[in-house]
């Protein structure tokens, strides 16, 4: 692997017209329509239909669904019609909690060295992050092509925000979104790794990402890392209400101490306002609860408007799913680090995520698949500020095609993406990234 060099958007890059012969879900063959980057009509493929006088699918020998092996050759003809080869269309992925600013993707392996838990991954980065020069543009945009390459089109960052730099972040993260030209879109969670209240300046450096344009704040297991859970929500709602921003807070804390934090962000949530508003992360405690208490904690997280994202890891208790959704809690998937001085785990597919978020819940029906499939796309627009995010009139024509028989089947072998669509524009074609 290598790193890039920053460059402008590209200009060889294709921009869709029409997105032809691909099955929605695994649906009817269908043909998309796009203009200025949003999906204007979803039609009926018609295979006699004539482009240029040729009979499409027969020009380019699309066989029965699920068949074709990539996007036929030639498939990009002038006026930006692309023939999809009955291939499945899913959403654009959604990555809802990750840390693009970390990560040393691109650069020699890098051996971990720290001491386990929170408090030792926290010390360790701080330890070494300089020596690789994160945050740096470089390796963010070398994680994100990595995560375009594989069909993510939007990503909520956290970014950190601590004394030793400042908002410096949160500028490279902006640098390279523009940099890719609409390839992604990204929201950022300014994010403070090392503590609130512990590390003084730290709400000062938070109020001023918010004044500045982050659309969220952060914080981390109020309890355990500030031990001071009441004065660093009251810190968060405070800057959160000033700047009308959002809230995600990390929180690793389990059992009951998890469900007392996450009782109190319910309240914080109620009294500001801010319902619809305020994301946990992790939030490993409501996974370890008994059945009863569980109830009663997701019914008032849906009451108040909670959110969640997780990142699907081994060896936690996993989220109720079914009881969440079903309380109106909306969950969204995320890879937390990529390959960073946390862990040295991590690619950035977030398809093969999907599968793990699957086999980790049980699901086994194709109505879950299903629905792990919506976590990772269509349902998960709201944690980057969209109102819709589908295949879907209206849509941002964000579209990742597969060579898959249906949606579960795309779930379970996380299946190369044949084509990437960011914004009505091919960004990914085959395995490679085009940007």
């Amino acid at each position: 692997m290598h790193s890039p060099a920053l460059h402008p958007p590209a200009d060889s890059t294709t921009s869709v017209t029409v997105l032809r012969d691909v099955r929605p879900w695994g649906g009817a063959r269908s043909d998309l329509h796009v203009a200025d980057g949003v999906i204007t009509a979803v039609v009926p493929h018609d295979p006699t239909a004539l482009m240029g006088g040729t009979a499409y699918g027969t020009e380019h020998g699309t066989g029965p669904a699920g068949t074709a092996g990539g996007v036929p050759d030639g498939g990009v003809p002038d006026g930006g019609v692309i023939d999809g080869g009955g291939l499945l269309a899913l959403p654009g992925l959604v990555n809802a909690h990750a840390h693009v600013d970390k990560s040393w993707w691109g650069k020699p392996w890098v051996s971990y060295g720290g001491e386990g838990g929170v408090q030792g991954r926290i010390a360790h980065e701080r330890a070494h992050r300089d020596e690789l020069g994160i945050p740096g543009v470089d390796v963010t945009l070398a994680v994100l092509r990595e995560s375009i390459r594989t069909g993510t089109t939007a990503v909520r960052t956290h970014v950190d925000v601590d004394l030793g730099v400042g908002l410096r972040g949160i500028e490279v993260v902006r640098e390279v979104v523009a940099a890719l030209g609409g390839a992604v879109t990204a929201q950022v969670v300014a994010f403070p790794q090392d503590g609130v209240l512990r590390r003084p300046g730290v709400l000062d450096l938070l109020d001023a990402a918010a004044a500045a344009g982050a659309e969220h704040v952060g914080g981390l297991d109020p309890a355990t890392i500030d031990r001071d859970p009441v004065g660093q929500l009251d810190g968060l709602f405070a800057i959160a209400e000033r700047h009308g921003v959002g809230i995600d807070v990390h929180l690793h804390d389990g059992g009951d101490l998890g469900a007392f934090q996450i009782e109190l962000i319910i309240d914080r949530t109620l009294r500001a306002g801010l319902q619809g508003r305020v994301n946990v992360a992790h939030g490993f405690a409501v996974g370890q609860l008994a059945a009863a208490r569980q109830a009663e904690l997701v019914a008032a997280m849906g009451e108040a408007g909670i959110t969640m994202t997780t990142v699907a890891p081994i060896g936690t208790a996993p989220l109720p799913l079914h009881a969440l959704r079903d309380a109106g809690v909306a969950v969204g998937l995320g890879t937390d680090g990529i390959r960073d001085l946390w862990s040295p785990y991590g690619t950035g597919d977030l398809l093969a995520l999907t599968t793990q978020l699957a086999r980790l819940s049980g699901f086994r029906y194709d109505e879950d698949l299903v629905t792990a499939a919506r976590i990772a796309s269509a349902d998960a627009g709201r944690f980057v500020g969209r109102a819709v995010h589908d295949l879907v009139v209206g849509a941002p024509a964000d579209v990742v095609l597969v060579d898959a028989e249906n949606v579960p089947d795309a779930v379970v072998r996380a299946p190369r993406r044949a084509l990437v669509v960011a914004g009505g524009r091919v960004v990914a074609r085959d395995g490679e990234v085009l940007v």
